[in-house]
């Protein structure tokens, strides 16, 4: 009886794993599909059948030349770094304060944090492009970069974890060596967070990569267009080429593939070890 039970919840279990996979990679293959199609075919053909011919890169060539890609790759590529760096060392930095510090207004800032994260960030949006204006820094780089550079909650729990794994005897050690708070920081604490960065730079940084409403309204210049917005140029009233935007997906989610195939360990180990106190 024990052994049937067993087998049915074995059988349960990766039914419904499979299940889950098809459901995450249907889209995938009709995007891959639709990127090799002709637009005829395209029209004409369901968007679960395979193309007739997989060496038509024509829609990859008008993609990527005439969605002008390689710029949006170059912006997006500036604005991710830069962004992310900033983030990092905003978040690392409040993180180490926030766990190694005592202080009156300690559990008050916490709380605002929390807080923050319940305010929809479309309602602050009037607010934000009010003050984004006012800086000058509307219709440039900088616009989604400062925008960007704000940590999140999430980040900064996970540091936290991270951080109430390290031991404070490394700090008292460094102090008794006249090691600086800042020194401590810098030569202690980020390298043992290596994993915790990598986790939130993989979270981020896709975050950022995808995103098209921050570009797509505080930089609506042609020459600032990010990956996310270059295939907008294909959409239009009159009709869409839907198998170039297609072609054009598929190139925007090689770079974000090979990311993640080569954090992954890290990714894991960071959802895993942040997920629970040491």
């Amino acid at each position: 009886m024990k052994k049937g039970k067993s087998v049915l919840f074995e059988f349960v279990k990766y039914f419904s794993l499979l299940i889950g996979a098809f459901v995450a990679l249907l889209p995938l293959v009709v995007v891959l599909f639709a990127s090799f199609k002709t637009p005829k075919e395209f029209s004409q053909s369901s968007p679960l059948m395979p193309p007739q011919n997989w060496l038509n890169i024509t829609n990859f060539s008008r993609a990527v030349i005439e969605g002008e890609m390689f710029k949006g790759f170059l912006n997006t590529t500036v604005i991710l770094l830069v962004s992310i760096i900033g983030a990092m060392l905003v978040g690392t930095m409040v993180a180490y304060v926030l766990n190694r510090f005592q202080f009156k207004l300690k559990k008050t800032i916490m709380a605002l944090f929390l807080f923050a994260t319940l305010v929809p960030g479309v309602t602050t949006q009037i607010a934000t492009f009010k003050i984004v204006n006012a800086l000058g820094l509307f219709n440039s780089i900088y616009a989604s970069i400062i925008l960007y550079l704000g940590t999140d909650i999430i980040a900064i729990y996970i540091f936290l974890q991270f951080l109430s794994t390290i031991s404070y005897s490394l700090d008292e050690s460094a102090m008794l060596d006249g090691a600086s708070y800042f020194t401590i920081y810098s030569r202690i604490i980020l390298p043992l967070l290596k994993p915790a960065i990598a986790t939130v730079f993989i979270i981020k940084g896709v975050g950022i990569y995808n995103d098209f409403y921050t570009p797509f309204l505080y930089m609506p210049k042609r020459e600032l267009k990010v990956i996310s917005t270059a295939l907008f140029k294909f959409k239009g009233p009159y009709g869409s080429a839907w198998e170039v935007i297609c072609a054009g997906i598929v190139v925007a989610i090689i770079p974000t593939l090979i990311v993640f195939l080569s954090l992954q360990k890290f990714l894991y180990n960071g959802f895993a070890q942040g997920a629970v106190k040491g």
